[in-house]
C-alpha cells in the first residue's frame, strides 16, 4: 500500500452559492438584474477512507483512447476521477487554478512494462479544465512516442508521494 496520510488530505468539491444574501438581494433588485448562481472550490473532510493506492494494481484512472483523443494529443479525464484520484491530493490553491480555466503543468513517467522508463515534464504534458467540467490531460509527445491508437486502453494514478502522474500502456489493439 502507498504511505498515505488521510487526515491530511481534504477533499475538493464545489460549494454553490444558490441564495442570495440581503445585500445581494437588494443589489439586484437595484440593478434590475436576477440572482446568478456561484460556485467556489473548497476544501472539505472527507466523509470515506481516501481510496488506497495498491501498488501492484494502481491503475485508478481506466480509458480506452479514442479516435478524438489522438487527433487533439489529449486524453479526457472525466470530473469524478479527476476529483477523486487526483485533484484530492492537490493543495486547494492548485486546485483553484485549474478550476479557473487555466493550464497546470504536471510531471508523468511513462511505466509501460519493457519500456526505459521516461518522464514527460514541463509544457509536454499539462492538465485544464474542458467545458463540461471534465478535465483533459494534454500529452501529444506521450502519443507519439507510444503511438497510441484507437482502442488501446491505458491506465493512470496520481502518485502523491512524489506529485506526478504514472501512466501505463495497458493494453493495445493489434498486439
Amino acid at each position: 500500500m502507498c504511505d498515505q496520510r488521510p487526515s491530511l488530505i481534504m477533499k475538493k468539491t464545489f460549494f454553490y452559492n444558490l441564495f442570495p444574501s440581503k445585500a445581494e438581494e437588494k443589489a439586484c433588485k437595484v440593478n434590475n438584474t436576477p440572482h446568478v448562481v456561484t460556485r467556489e472550490l473548497v476544501e472539505i473532510r472527507n466523509l470515506y477512507p481516501t481510496p488506497k493506492i495498491d501498488l501492484q494494481k494502481p491503475w485508478q484512472i481506466k480509458k480506452k483512447i479514442t479516435h478524438d483523443d489522438i487527433v487533439v494529443g489529449m486524453l479526457m479525464i472525466p470530473f469524478f476521477e479527476m476529483f477523486e484520484y487526483i485533484l484530492r491530493y492537490w493543495t486547494l490553491d492548485m486546485a483553484k487554478i485549474l478550476e479557473n480555466d487555466c493550464s497546470v503543468c504536471v510531471d508523468m513517467w511513462n511505466i509501460t512494462k519493457g519500456d526505459v522508463l521516461k518522464k514527460y515534464e514541463g509544457v509536454s504534458v499539462w492538465l485544464r479544465t474542458v467545458c463540461s467540467d471534465d478535465f483533459a490531460l494534454w500529452c501529444i509527445e506521450l502519443f507519439k512516442d507510444r503511438g497510441l491508437g484507437d482502442g488501446d486502453e491505458i491506465g493512470l494514478y496520481w502518485d502523491p508521494r512524489f506529485s506526478y502522474l504514472v501512466f501505463k500502456l495497458l493494453s493495445q489493439v493489434g498486439s
